[in-house]
């Protein structure tokens, strides 16, 4: 019986049933060609376009082609034999054989030569070539080698440089008839030892030979020596005339070169690191000599005294301790021996007589020495050949030896006399409590950076202004950056400590402004070892300072002027900043602060004045190199003269602010009484009345009053001449010149002010004004070149006429080039995309394999690690 069959469903129907062979195009990846406009009778190929199937077919495409390619790139499987002439069945091997010797050879030669520059050349010595020098033809021998050239016997250099010469060698014919009377052949052990026997007599005979020859020789000597001076008459100095022969200017010339200073090495540059350690060790010492005298020990005098070295000193240690040393000198030919006296005199006294007198008689010894020495020089030259005949040669007088024993004698009796008479002198209490106080009472010479700024204060504190710049030089030097690690942060938080010292003793009553002055100079230096943390120093101050200024000015409207701390930090930002860069992250913030105050902050009182001028002396000085136009200045200036204006009904411009035109502060700068100028006498702006001024009466006020006046002139007067090359100059200095001219008169003003008025208005008024007006170009406009249109007569739309058949052609190949050009470029495109597809999937395949690996590698010691602490476990158990 078969298998019943199965009930089929519908769905068994529906999966059977055959798929139609048409496959339906997804609409959206059709993409419709749209045509600008219908052609009547034209056929269209490309009306509708299937983008993502034409790109798979690219893609599979470039699989089965430049996939394949790019894999078997660099690879293959058989071998080419590349050797020259293999397959060339014209060339016989033996060709092939010396053509291969050849290449070989050559490729050889040229690596050799590749790094052989001077092939061409010839190196010389002294005329001579090196070449023909390095055959070594004439070697400087020695004595013995000089002598014994020559005299070796021919079987002796034979048997060295011919193979045994006749010794060694086989016997011809006719040798071996002449010694048929020798019983037997000599062996070769014999022959040598003839051989060494007849060289060391040769030896022995040259060395008689040679001894015999020195005694003749010294014989010879004796004997010449013995009728020299027969043969010799001597004929005295006084019977030879003395003819000296003119020097000619040029010799003349060449023996003042003798006489003149030669050039001496200088000692080399030193580096900061090394002047910083040299610096450290000086203040070092310095403060170990000032703690011995405060502590009641005696420390030897620092400048030593000037040690003679004569000329026949051995420099072997031996050291005369005496005081009373005598110095010896040469002077107008005579001996000068000077003696300190051994009254009770000062040290100090002593050394400096000692050290000016020892260096006369050196001087002149010095200048004894050359002219001995010239004179010594010509009685040599003249007598050489009479004293080598003279008999005091062989006379040889010991009176070396007696000085010597004369001199040890002295040297016993002068140690006796030390021993016996000298007595050390001791320092009195009074005397050392006195160098004890001295010592306590000066400064130390090294310092610690301090840590805060309480620190800072509390080193400062009590000293005078000229020590506490001796502090901090001291403490720059004995903490350089080079010298330890962490100096350089000390350094750095020592530049902000400084800057707030400055500024807290600039406000004290009265302000210790000779301070700040002298502390300026180490600021700088600071500044110029460390301008990164200076600059974040004085960035932060001035950012302070002007937010507090923003917040004021945004609850009360207005502002008051800077203090005099402040103005100070502006003097300072000036003298360690560039002021004429156009840009700089300290100077340009200092410089918008200044100009805010001068526009902010309102004039109510003489102290307000004062302040606002010092700003604009400093707003001068940061743009006196730049000559950049600052109108809050030009402004301020304007307003200043105004408030010294009686009458201000009638004015040729408008007040812009801080200033009013009416109101109790706009009479501040008119004097209470004009007979007031006739005692005033010419004064600087004092600094200190920004902070407080204290004026007692009228009189004091009117005197403050011109002093604010003048250094306003004073400034106009230097504002024209750094503004006089602008064009608008004299539009700027309008309303200044019209306050000028109208409504302050210099009748009423001093003498000084007088002068400045009529500079100010000579200056403005001497500018001409140049006008001129917008005019069109005369030169005649230069036309454009024209060419003459070429015309192509057009018949039909879109199409030429009259062109041949040639020219057409060639038209239809140029645009067929330049489709097929643009075509392959595509191509390329694609294909290099395609690569770098198929690159960074290898890549990322396998950066995931070797992941893969890693976590494999990973879980398996962790398998272990589980394993062995499992194990370890249970030996615990």
């Amino acid at each position: 019986m078969g298998k019943a069959p199965k009930k089929r469903n519908i769905a068994d129907k529906v999966r059977k049933t055959k798929t139609s062979t048409v496959i339906k195009n997804n609409p959206f990846e059709v993409k419709i060609n749209r045509k600008k406009f219908d052609v009547l009778g034209r056929k269209t190929k490309h009306d509708v376009g299937l983008p993502g199937v034409s790109r798979s077919k690219a893609i599979n495409k470039r699989k089965e082609t430049l996939l394949k390619e790019y894999k078997h790139k660099n690879k293959s499987n058989k071998l080419i034999d590349r050797r020259f002439g293999e397959y060339d069945t014209k060339m016989a091997p033996e060709d092939k054989i010396l053509q291969r010797f050849a290449m070989e050879r050559q490729r050889v030669h040229d690596k050799k030569d590749v790094y052989n520059l001077n092939e061409d050349e010839e190196l010389t010595h002294y005329g001579q070539s090196l070449a023909e020098m390095e055959k070594f033809n004439d070697l400087a021998n020695s004595d013995d080698e000089s002598e014994e050239k020559g005299l070796l016997s021919a079987e002796l250099t034979a048997s060295h440089f011919g193979g045994g010469g006749g010794l060694l060698r086989k016997k011809t014919s006719g040798d071996q008839q002449e010694e048929e009377g020798n019983q037997r052949a000599k062996s070769r052990q014999e022959l040598i030892e003839e051989l060494i026997q007849k060289s060391k007599q040769e030896k022995r005979e040259r060395q008689v030979q040679k001894e015999e020859s020195q005694e003749l020789t010294e014989k010879l000597d004796q004997d010449w020596k013995s009728i020299q001076a027969l043969m010799v008459q001597k004929t005295p100095k006084a019977d030879k005339p003395e003819e000296k022969p003119k020097l000619e200017e040029y010799d003349m010339m060449v023996r003042e070169l003798g006489f003149e200073m030669k050039a001496q090495p200088s000692e080399k540059m030193k580096t900061p690191e090394e002047l910083a350690k040299e610096e450290r060790e000086k203040l070092q010492k310095l403060e170990a000599d000032r703690l011995r005298r405060m502590m009641g020990d005696e420390v030897g005098d620092s400048a030593q005294k000037q040690t003679y070295m004569s000329a026949d000193d051995l420099n072997d240690g031996f050291i005369l301790d005496k005081d009373d040393k005598k110095t010896l000198s040469y002077q107008d030919g005579k001996w000068n021996i000077g003696e300190e006296s051994d009254e009770d005199k000062d040290e100090d006294d002593e050394d400096g007589e000692e050290g000016e007198s020892g260096e006369e008689e050196e001087s002149e010894a010095e200048e004894d020495d050359e002219d001995g020495d010239e004179e010594e020089e010509e009685e040599e030259e003249g007598d050489e050949e009479q004293e080598e005949g003279s008999s005091e040669e062989e006379e040889d007088g010991h009176s070396d030896l007696e000085s010597e024993q004369e001199s040890d004698d002295e040297e016993r009796k002068q140690e006796d006399k030390e021993t016996s008479a000298k007595v050390k002198k001791s320092l009195t209490k009074e005397e050392m409590k006195a160098q004890q106080d001295a010592a306590k009472a000066e400064l130390p010479y090294t310092f610690k950076v301090p840590e805060s700024y309480s620190d800072l204060k509390d080193l400062l504190h009590g000293h005078t202004p000229d020590n506490q710049r001796l502090i901090v030089a001291r403490t720059q030097k004995s903490n350089h950056p080079s010298l330890a690690v962490g100096n350089k942060l000390k350094l750095q938080n020592l530049f902000g400590f400084l800057l707030e010292y400055i500024g807290e003793v600039s406000t004290r009553s009265p302000p210790e402004l000779t301070t700040v002055d002298k502390l300026i100079p180490e600021l700088y230096a600071l500044c110029q070892m460390f301008p990164e943390a200076a600059c974040k120093a004085m960035q932060s101050t001035i950012g302070d300072v002007a937010h507090s200024m923003e917040e004021v000015l945004e609850v009360k409207g207005h502002a008051a002027f800077p203090a005099l701390d402040m103005l100070i930090y502006l003097k300072v930002t000036a003298l360690l900043f560039p002021t004429s860069d156009f840009r700089h992250p300290v100077t340009t913030p200092a410089l918008l602060y200044i100009s805010q105050g001068l526009t902010k902050c309102p004039v109510r009182s003489l102290q307000d004045v004062t302040s606002g001028l010092v700003l604009c002396c400093l707003a001068v000085e940061y743009v006196s190199f730049s000559k950049r136009f600052l109108p809050e200045l030009i402004n301020f200036l304007a307003g200043i003269l105004y408030l010294a204006v009686q009458d201000k009904t009638s004015l040729g411009f408008s007040v812009v602010p801080p200033f009013r035109p009416s109101g109790k502060y706009s009479d501040l700068l008119v004097l209470s009484d004009p007979e007031s100028s006739e005692s005033w006498s010419k004064k600087s702006l004092p600094l200190s009345a920004t902070q407080h001024l204290e004026l007692k009466n009228d009189l004091d006020r009117d005197h403050h009053r011109l002093v604010c006046l003048y250094t306003c002139l004073d400034l106009v007067k230097r504002c024209c001449l750094l503004y006089k090359d602008l064009t608008s100059f004299t539009h700027i200095f309008q309303p200044i010149r019209t306050l000028l001219l109208k409504h302050l008169s210099a009748q009423t003003l001093p003498e000084p002010l007088k002068e400045l008025h009529s500079e100010i208005l000579d200056a403005v008024g001497g500018v001409p004004v140049t006008r001129t007006p917008l005019v069109f170009e005369k030169k005649k406009p230069i036309p454009l070149k024209l060419l003459t249109p070429k015309i192509v007569e057009v018949l039909d739309y879109g199409k030429k006429r009259g062109s041949s058949r040639e020219e057409k052609e060639k038209e239809r190949l140029k645009h067929k080039y330049k489709k097929e050009f643009k075509g392959a470029l595509r191509e390329i495109r694609k294909d290099t995309r395609f690569l770098a597809r198929e690159k960074l999937n290898e890549v990322m395949n396998r950066d995931a394999e070797r992941k893969r690996k890693v976590k494999e590698l990973f879980g398996s010691l962790a398998t272990q690690e589980g394993e062995w602490k499992a194990l370890k476990r249970r030996k615990r158990k």
